[in-house]
């Protein structure tokens, strides 16, 4: 759907048929929510397939979380509008709420410049199909979210969360399968007072070059039509300027 821009329209006079067409043109429609950013799947064959503590439970406890993982991922081109993020997770309880950040500027011992974070109560969990250790792995997913992100580099967690459950959660790794977008791999993070870990990277704790989590969003695309509106628009113009030097 097309951002209203009636208001404007009604009040142009028969010369500002121009300015329709810009008008137009600037009322893009957002592409639907796509994945810009996925680490990529869990690999239970792998010989190094392995989870990270990322819960709030009974068990690990905290505030405002009792472990999470931080994966990267890297802005290219235009800024990108970010609708959801999500975490694949080999899951022991049903989450009855997720808590998520975005970061940037993450190092080890630095958790940088927090750039947005919340709770959604009963976040989207849908399982993958995938399992290991003992545990089915599920997307844990929030959305409605709306953050305009500029090209650069930023970190992210969504970590399932019920206090009152007694099992656990880990944050699946991966090693690229399926991967979409970029990002800088070995530079994910740790973070959990209930472990003693300052934001260590995550290889300390074992192999976790990437983490299986993901970015939901939208880009502003121009309507086909759109084009053709300011084409046409463009010879308006230059009929007017016709029509002036006559007169």
């Amino acid at each position: 759907m097309s951002t209203p821009c009636y208001p404007l329209a009604k009040r142009l006079t028969r010369l500002s048929l121009l300015a329709m067409g810009l008008i137009v043109l600037a009322c893009a429609s957002p592409a639907r929510a796509d994945i810009l950013f996925y680490g990529g799947d869990f690999a239970p064959n792998n010989q190094n397939a392995n989870g990270l503590a990322n819960e709030t439970d009974a068990i690990v406890g905290g505030s405002p979380t009792g472990a999470s993982t931080y994966q990267n991922f890297v802005v290219t081109g235009q800024p990108w509008t970010v609708q959801g993020l999500f975490s694949n997770n080999l899951l022991g309880f049903a989450p009855t709420s997720a808590y998520w950040e975005i970061r940037t500027g993450v190092s080890a011992g630095n958790g940088g410049t927090l750039i947005a974070s919340g709770t959604m109560l009963s976040p989207l969990v849908t399982a993958t199909g995938r399992s290991g250790f003992g545990f089915n792995e599920s997307t844990v997913e929030v959305t409605g979210l709306n953050i305009v992100l500029n090209p650069g580099t930023y970190w992210f967690t969504v970590t399932p969360q019920n206090p009152g459950a007694s099992g656990r959660s880990y944050n699946s790794n991966t090693f690229g399968l399926n991967a979409v977008g970029t990002d800088i791999a070995n530079q994910q993070f740790f973070n959990s007072g209930f472990f003693g870990a300052n934001f260590a990277n995550a290889n300390t704790q074992g192999v976790f070059p990437t983490f299986s989590s993901g970015v939901l969003g939208a880009l502003l695309v121009p309507e086909p039509g759109s084009i053709t509106l300011f084409g046409f628009a463009t010879s308006l113009l230059g009929l007017w300027h016709w029509r002036r030097a006559r007169k």
